[in-house]
């Protein structure tokens, strides 16, 4: 295994760039001191929710969504902005209701009179056009429009009125749902959830944090978020991340983690036959090993381990696997399920 990100060298490489070089290695300096000053800008306003916060990191500087998994009231519509003042992004919230239609969240045309007197169709962008797009409550609007994000999520794009538009760049979608009222919300199909990278569950918070966040909210307010990134350091974040090294032990042991959820195929433990009813595709393979390759930047390091990898599982996992009613009744939550695959996949083979 490498010790360290491999730079193209002179002799290697006739058009190499000595600027491109620099800029790459300022920018992993970035990264290792990134989960500190990002950190401390979110504490102006964020208290608490460490790990929840070190998973959207993750999951911006990978290139991948999020679905945020929490009871109302513990600030993901607040950590969700402050993270795109953080990063100088543009932000667009939709709350996502029963009667919201698909061209809500793309846009429209609409009828407008030009200068010379002529009426014409004109597109009129809607919100889905912004850097960071806060999907809220993403389960309380019907699959068809739920669908109207799927096109923008895969391919950075979207079909409006017969043509092809891009999205701006970098594109996330930051989606939340209530795990606690179903009453009256449309469940995401698999196909949706499996579009995103991460799952990430955040719970209440402890009393000491409890009493800074309703003191600090009931008091004359915090500083203002400064901005430390750009849009353009994103992008170039995802270049950097899709070049650390992994070795194939690693890569296979991220698969066969993935593998190991599917039920009724050949090795598959028993346990997993018995709670889990489909498993987790390839994009958790992906997802795990970019994860992994950004907390390994985050923490300093070049190449990334075993434990990188079971790190991510929780986060990439949890929206993958669908338990049976068996499981449900018997108690048997996705987590306990993740926390079983990690105990019986052997590092090596």
């Amino acid at each position: 295994m490498q010790d360290s990100t491999p730079i193209p060298s002179e002799d290697s490489d006739p058009e190499f760039n000595t600027n491109d070089v620099s800029s790459e290695e300022e920018m992993v300096k970035k990264l290792a001191d990134a989960r500190d000053t990002i950190g401390k800008e979110l504490r102006k306003v964020i208290i608490g929710q460490t790990d929840v916060v070190d998973q959207m990191l993750i999951a911006l500087l990978s290139g991948g969504h999020c679905l945020i998994t929490g009871a109302p009231g513990l600030a993901k519509t607040l950590l969700v902005s402050t993270l795109a003042k953080v990063f100088d992004l543009s932000f667009h919230r939709i709350q996502f209701t029963p009667d919201l239609m698909p061209s809500d969240i793309t846009g429209t045309e609409i009828l407008e009179e030009t200068p010379d007197g002529k009426r014409e169709l004109m597109f009129s962008k809607g919100p889905i056009f912004a850097n960071l797009v806060l999907a809220d409550e993403i389960n309380r609007t019907p699959p068809k429009t739920q669908a109207a994000l799927l096109e923008a999520m895969q391919e950075k794009q979207v079909s409006v009125a017969g043509q092809s538009l891009e999205l701006d760049k970098p594109f996330f979608v930051l989606a939340t749902q209530n795990p606690i009222e179903m009453e009256g919300t449309y469940p995401l199909p698999e196909a949706q959830l499996d579009r995103f990278m991460f799952n990430i569950f955040i719970d209440y918070l402890g009393e000491d944090e409890e009493v800074a966040v309703v003191s600090q909210t009931t008091g004359t307010g915090s500083d203002p978020v400064e901005a430390i990134f750009s849009g353009e350091d994103l992008l170039k974040c995802h270049e950097i991340v899709r070049k650390v090294p992994i070795a194939e032990v690693v890569v296979r042991y991220a698969v066969r983690l993935a593998a190991n959820s599917r039920p009724g195929q050949e090795g598959t433990s028993d346990y997993i036959n018995e709670w889990v009813n489909w498993g987790a595709g390839t994009r958790a393979g992906q997802s795990l090993v970019l994860g992994a390759k950004t907390k390994a930047l985050l923490d300093g390091r070049s190449h990334v381990t075993h434990e990188d990898i079971r790190a991510m599982a929780g986060p990439v996992l949890r929206h993958r696997i669908l338990t049976n009613y068996r499981a449900e009744a018997e108690g048997i939550s996705v987590d306990n399920v993740i926390e079983k695959l990690i105990e019986i996949t052997p590092e090596k083979a």
